[in-house]
């Protein structure tokens, strides 16, 4: 029987740049998402004459905002890697999130990657000695190169 064992190498790892350029841009469509949802409530309040959904949109507290900002960036987080393996920053750079065996990961993968994320300063550890933050060693993923992925797994 053949052994089809599949192994991470350095040249399929997503570079240092492509991680803080996914970083950035998951943060400005995380905020986006944030700002467009917080001003749907507003215009709905205003249309519809419910002023008090305007008002309590517009004078929430810095605390509640924040609590809002972590609901959508657990969900987007969450949704976007547990259904494309990607986030839409990851789209634009050409990566995608597998395990060590090369396959998309499951649920408790993604839930501990997401819950990682909001580590203080979690987002600044791929950038040290090792390419891989603590979101990917703590779910033991991967972020990769998904063509040079596909070429290496022999998939066009």
């Amino acid at each position: 029987m053949e052994n089809n064992k599949f192994t991470i190498t350095d040249d399929l790892v997503a570079s240092r740049e492509q991680r803080f350029m996914n970083f950035i841009l998951d943060f400005l469509i995380v905020y986006v998402i944030w700002i467009a949802i917080g001003t749907t409530v507003i215009i709905i309040g205003e249309i519809t004459g419910i002023y008090a959904l305007s008002n309590w949109a517009e004078s929430t507290s810095t605390y509640e905002k924040m609590f809002f900002l972590i609901i959508i960036m657990f969900l987007y987080y969450f949704l976007t890697e547990m259904y494309f393996s990607r986030t839409f920053a990851k789209y634009f750079s050409k990566t995608i999130v597998i395990t060590k065996e090369g396959l998309k990961p499951g649920f408790n993968a993604i839930l501990i990657r997401t819950l990682t994320r909001f580590i203080p300063v979690e987002c600044l550890t791929f950038l040290g000695v090792n390419v891989r933050g603590l979101h990917d060693l703590f779910s033991d993923t991967y972020v990769v190169r998904k063509h040079e992925f596909n070429k290496k797994k022999g998939v066009v």
